[in-house]
């Protein structure tokens, strides 16, 4: 028979050692907790910056994140409340309409939402009407939607098509290899396929968000540069913004789709369904024609 008591203490871990483990979990949890919140904090559009941030975010070309950052800044100074507040924020119109010729699609398509904040601006008018012509679908959306604000309906043909299927082209000329399934979501920067050209693959990533309908062009098929690929069903999001700008400056022509959308818009939620109902309403008013 063993002598001592307790066989089970005999073999514990030292009391000092237990606590400098429990130390090292906690803190490892602490930064599990803490990295992420740092991230997100750093990144958060939302987070209040000063004037001396907005102007230093403005001219920072290495890291446009910032720069998009300082731009919600000024859309929210232009929004405020305060009429010395959005007199203040005319100060980065200039940089604000410059940073909308810049090569960086993110920067573009945000310059566009900001700029349709003051329908006041005639320098934000013009560059709105130059970005209808962008290379970038999502910046030539925006600025449409912007342009609404300024009662402009030049952006009309680009609201119009936001609610329908948008062909995705092909990038370049090659061999398609498709990836993506009929149905699936997807977002601005998902991986819808590859095409081959010679030894170089290329990724074909969509622009816009939207549900896959389907493929336009088979798999193995020789392409040319700016063929569609791909049809994608518009975003609930996307048709509830463009139904939006109907209610203002839709015009008659614009009744069969919107009825479409107020009668069954399958796979759309019930804010769209109510948004398509009274785009029309508004259109017969504005055309002098009996509501139904």
């Amino acid at each position: 028979m063993s002598s001592n008591p307790n066989p089970i203490a005999a073999h514990a871990v030292p009391r000092g050692i237990n606590r400098r483990w429990l130390y090292g979990i906690l803190i490892l949890a602490f930064l599990f907790v803490l990295m992420p919140f740092l991230f997100w904090y750093s990144t958060w559009l939302g987070r209040p910056l000063s004037d001396e941030q907005v102007e230093k975010n403005l001219a920072d070309r290495a890291h446009p994140r910032k720069a998009q950052h300082a731009l919600s800044q000024i859309a929210d100074r232009i929004s405020s409340s305060d009429p010395a507040v959005r007199t203040s924020a005319r100060r980065w119109y200039p940089q604000v309409v410059a940073i909308s010729a810049q090569n960086v699609d993110e920067l573009r398509l945000t310059a566009a939402w900001v700029m349709g904040q003051d329908n006041t601006a005639p320098e934000f008018h013009q560059a709105l009407l130059r970005l209808l012509g962008d290379a970038h679908p999502m910046v030539q959306r925006n600025a449409a939607l912007s342009l609404v604000r300024f009662g402009d309906t030049a952006g009309l043909p680009v609201i119009r098509a936001m609610l329908e299927p948008y062909g995705v082209p092909a990038p370049r000329a090659g061999t398609l290899a498709q990836r993506l399934k009929p149905g699936e979501v997807v977002n601005p920067g998902t991986l819808l396929g590859r095409i081959q050209y010679g030894a170089q693959v290329i990724e074909v990533r969509s622009q816009v968000p939207g549900t896959m309908l389907r493929w336009l062009a088979r798999e193995g098929a020789t392409l040319s540069a700016g063929e569609p690929l791909v049809a994608l069903a518009p975003s609930p999001e996307q048709v509830w913004e463009a139904l939006r700008a109907l209610y203002v400056v839709g015009q008659p022509e614009d009744l069969p789709t919107v009825e479409r959308y107020a009668r069954d818009a399958e796979g759309m939620p019930e804010n769209v369904r109510r948004q398509a109902s009274l785009a029309a309403r508004a259109i017969r008013t504005r055309a002098g024609s009996p509501s139904s």
